[in-house]
Parts: structure tokens; sequence; C-alpha cells
């Protein structure tokens, strides 16, 4: 067996209408789906808290979520959102070179949202593991590598997603993104990211993930699905303005 795969992993497979694992993005669904988001009301909160679905279980197996994923945004924002994405996904991909760099620009390096992105391996794409392995031990080396594997994952998706051997097309996808290739043999030879990858499996399970992209707005319902970027912004900018309301009353 590959030392990129140590044990089987128990994987969550279902199926949402605009996320991987079902049909092509209804644009129906998906205003719906926007409009019950513009439309819930947050009540009397007072603070941004997490749901209990994001608390860990007790089971000494499962990682807390503080320490899994990787952490973009003003510690201290208002809004907080935990994404979990397939590198494997299509429509993940679409978000991430199409969506999330503006909100990055407009949330994110503004201070207005931290956003937590959690990789997830859902079990429908065959070298996603491989992949998200990559990205783990490349996130133990610190931000820089991490970043700059994380878009060569997605912007050429197709180059690993489709090879009968994934292995050397993502080490040398690690080497040109500046990974110190003997930490990164180091790391893909212990357990730390086989752990985090099990316990953003479990974290899923339990919050009820039925595909991915799936997003949880602290405070507010989960998005499910790739919106549009303009309501994605839309959303996004009315979770500030309801949480800078409440928190300045």
């Amino acid at each position: 067996m590959s030392r990129w795969v140590r044990g089987p992993l128990a994987l969550l497979v279902t199926i949402i209408a605009t996320g991987c694992g079902g049909d092509t993005p209804n644009q129906q669904g998906t205003a719906a789906t926007t409009q019950a988001l513009l439309s819930q009301p947050i009540g009397e909160l007072t603070q941004v808290r997490p749901s209990p679905a994001l608390e860990p279980n007790s089971g000494d197996d499962e990682l807390p979520i503080d320490q899994l994923g990787y952490d973009q945004g003003n510690l201290d924002a208002l809004v907080r959102i935990v994404e979990l994405s397939d590198y494997g996904c299509g429509y993940c991909r679409k978000f991430h070179l199409e969506t999330f760099p503006v909100l990055r620009e407009e949330f994110i390096e503004t201070g207005k949202v931290l956003w937590k992105f959690v990789p997830f391996v859902n079990g429908m794409f065959e070298n996603s593991l491989f992949a998200t392995e990559a990205a783990e031990c490349a996130l133990e080396q610190g931000s820089l590598p991490f970043e700059a594997l994380n878009e060569r994952l997605w912007s050429d998706q197709a180059s690993w997603k489709r090879s009968s051997d994934p292995e050397p097309v993502l080490r040398g996808m690690a080497q040109d993104a500046g990974v110190d290739l003997a930490e990164f043999d180091t790391c893909l030879n212990n357990d730390n990211s086989i752990d985090r990858i099990s316990s953003a499996r479990s974290t899923a399970s339990r919050l009820g993930v039925r595909g991915t992209p799936t997003f949880y707005p602290i405070g507010f319902p989960p998005i499910e699905g790739a919106l549009p970027t303009e309501a994605f912004q839309q959303v996004l900018e009315l979770m500030h303005q309801e949480i800078s309301g409440v928190a300045g009353n």
C-alpha cells in the first residue's frame, strides 16, 4: 500500500443539488437558498459563538475544530465561516477559482470575516485523499507553501485527479510550491495528516454534510453548494450588518 494512504477511511458520500454529489446547479434552487439565507433572522445574538454541532465529540479520536483546516482573516471578525470542500470536487474548484478570491478581497482582507477552510474527503474522488494528504503536509510547513500548493491543487485539478499514479504529480506540485520534500516525506509517514483528515470526516458526519462545498456561518443556517459570487457577497454583507447591528445595541 502506498505510504500516502494508511488505513481505510469510512467516508461520507451523500448528494446535494448544487455541489459535488448532485446534479448540475439549479438556478431556481440556488435563488431559493439565497432568499432563505437573506430572510433568516438571527434573534438576540449578542456575540458569535460556535454552534453545538461544531463542538468536538467526547471521543478521543477526534480533534477539535480549531485544530483543523486553515484560517484566514481577523481572529476577532464578527462573521466566521467554516468551509468543508473536497479537492476533487468540480463545484469546489469553481468556488475557489472564481468566488473565493472576490470574498477574500472584500471580506477577509478587510477584517469582516474569519474563514476556516477544512479539506474534507467526501469519498467520490479516488485521488482526493492523496491531494488532501499533500495539502495537510504542506500546511505543516506554514502558510506560504500551503497557499501555493492549495492554489495548484485547484487550478490543475485535472492533472492529479485523472492520474493513474497521482503521487509523483502531487510531489512535483509540492516541490513547485516551495515545500521541503524531506519534511514532506516525514509528514506523509506519520499519522498527523490522517488524524486531521479523519477528524474532518467525523465533524462533517456530525454536521450532516450532504455534499461539497458546504459552508457553516456561525450563528446562521448552513450554505450547501456553490452560490453565485454575487449572491455570496450579498449574504456575507447581510450577516456582517446583522451582527454589527446587534453587537452595537
